[in-house]
């Protein structure tokens, strides 16, 4: 397998050297840099601008408000790694062979990243992009699929999935942070210590004006455990005295993040590279409705097909380039690989199923309102047992179940945009998207998605 990955890249590379003299037709420039951060478990309704009556999130607010917003952008799954494998190979998750979350033990590991699959650092490398990942990895605990091996030139954070606690970044009881292959260890509040990396990398670029990057910031944060910094809390409790404790705690803890999310942008600027530079800012999925999580006005939450699983709050700025406003448009995580390439003058030569917003971003243009997307997850455990479950929406209809084991339920987004009057799957137009799902499913089947003993 790693002969393929080798040979893949290779081709790609040169692929990339002779079309990137030719610029696209949104291309606008020099090529920017490109700042990509991905919170974990962020609900729809979970910000201030969002709706969130008792959050205040200025910096996440301001950026939302100074680029283009999403109100219909989805993650590629309801799960972390899944949309993480989506956002790396512009594929569908189950196509990338992450059909559910990696582990680090065997009985609980539910995909394995295709060796052969051409990741979106792979491609920006060969537009002379300098490539670093910064934070949560979550698609690879060994080789081949370990971060500079995937196309980081610079890797500084955290391999598994979730941490344990926030402050010894443990995941049962191993630690998994690095800087490239060496393990390091590290002092303070996890998003605190990805914000100081992330600053670092970008001053450090700042420096090398003839060479642009491209930095995904990957945050642990919001995903539970919820554990915010004692000062933050007491910040929440001080203001809102009548708030319920488990939800003092989660808006002390995105609160924390978007402070450091702040901070972040305010590195851009102060290193003058914000007009050049593209930011983008995304969930994996929704949020956790047992950990008081908010995805309202969307029903349901994360695991589920429900809006409130897969619709995450999601914005792009790049001052000059990309007019403030809204958009209603559909995006999905796997679109992030084939805009970027088109923006960064490199054209792609192999299937993917992403598709570039790029025009929607530079010209305005409303995109594609009836185009099809899909959702799996594959998950262990007495609710799932190893099986997958799906959804898929076309236009305004959408065929969902949240467990493999119920049936399907057919949804007029139009017509009950919160899904609260499900419809049985029946009639023609459960069939066409049925058939649809299937043709799917046998696609992404010859993909392997374990790793080998």
């Amino acid at each position: 397998m790693m002969k393929h990955r080798i040979a893949s890249i290779v081709l790609t590379f040169l692929a990339g050297v002779m079309l990137v003299g030719a610029p696209p037709a949104h291309a606008t420039g020099d090529k920017p840099n490109i700042v990509l951060i991905m919170v974990d478990d962020l609900g729809y309704g979970d910000l201030s601008s969002y709706g969130a009556p008792d959050m205040q999130t200025p910096h996440i607010d301001a950026l939302m408000a100074s680029g283009l917003r999403f109100d219909q952008f989805y993650a590629n799954c309801t799960v972390c790694s899944p949309t993480r494998a989506s956002l790396m190979t512009g594929l569908y998750p189950d196509k990338a062979g992450v059909p559910g979350v990696i582990r680090q033990y065997a009985a609980g590991d539910w995909g394995f990243l295709n060796p052969d699959a051409v990741t979106l650092p792979d491609m920006l490398r060969t537009a002379g992009y300098h490539t670093a990942l910064v934070g949560k990895w979550h698609l690879g605990l060994e080789s081949p699929n370990l971060p500079n091996e995937r196309g980081f030139d610079f890797f500084h954070g955290f391999l598994g999935d979730m941490m344990n606690d926030y402050y010894t970044h443990l995941r049962g009881g191993k630690n998994w942070m690095r800087r490239n292959n060496e393990a390091v260890k590290a002092k303070g509040h996890a998003t605190d210590v990805f914000s100081e990396w992330s600053i670092d990398y970008i001053n450090e670029q700042a420096a090398d004006k003839d060479k642009p990057f491209f930095l995904f910031l990957s945050y642990n944060a919001p995903h539970f455990p919820i554990q915010p910094p004692k000062d933050w809390l007491d910040k929440v409790n001080a203001r809102d005295i009548d708030l319920e404790p488990k939800r003092a705690k989660n808006v002390a803890f995105i609160e924390h993040l978007d402070d450091n999310v702040g901070r972040v942008i305010k590195a851009i600027e102060d290193a003058g590279i914000k007009d050049n530079t593209l930011v983008i800012f995304t969930s994996d999925n929704g949020g956790s409705i047992p950990h008081a999580q908010r995805n309202l006005p969307l029903n349901g939450g994360k695991q589920d097909h429900l809006e409130g699983g897969i619709r995450v709050p999601t914005c792009v700025v790049w001052p000059g380039k990309v007019k403030p406003g809204k958009s209603n448009g559909l995006g999905i995580t796997m679109d992030f690989y084939p805009t970027l390439c088109e923006i960064a003058g490199v054209e792609i030569d192999h299937d993917i199923d992403g598709q570039s917003l790029a025009p929607v971003w530079l010209s305005g243009e409303a995109g594609d309102p009836d185009r099809v997307l899909i959702w799996v997850r594959r998950e262990g455990n007495n609710r799932y047992q190893g099986r997958a479950y799906y959804a898929i929406r076309r236009g305004k209809w959408k065929l969902l179940q949240n467990t493999p084991f119920e049936p399907m339920q057919l949804v007029d987004l139009e017509a009950d945009p919160y899904e609260q009057s499900p419809m049985p799957a029946k009639g023609e137009v459960a069939s066409e998207l049925t058939a649809l799902l299937m043709k799917h499913i046998q696609e992404a089947g010859r993909v392997p998605w374990q790793r080998d003993e």
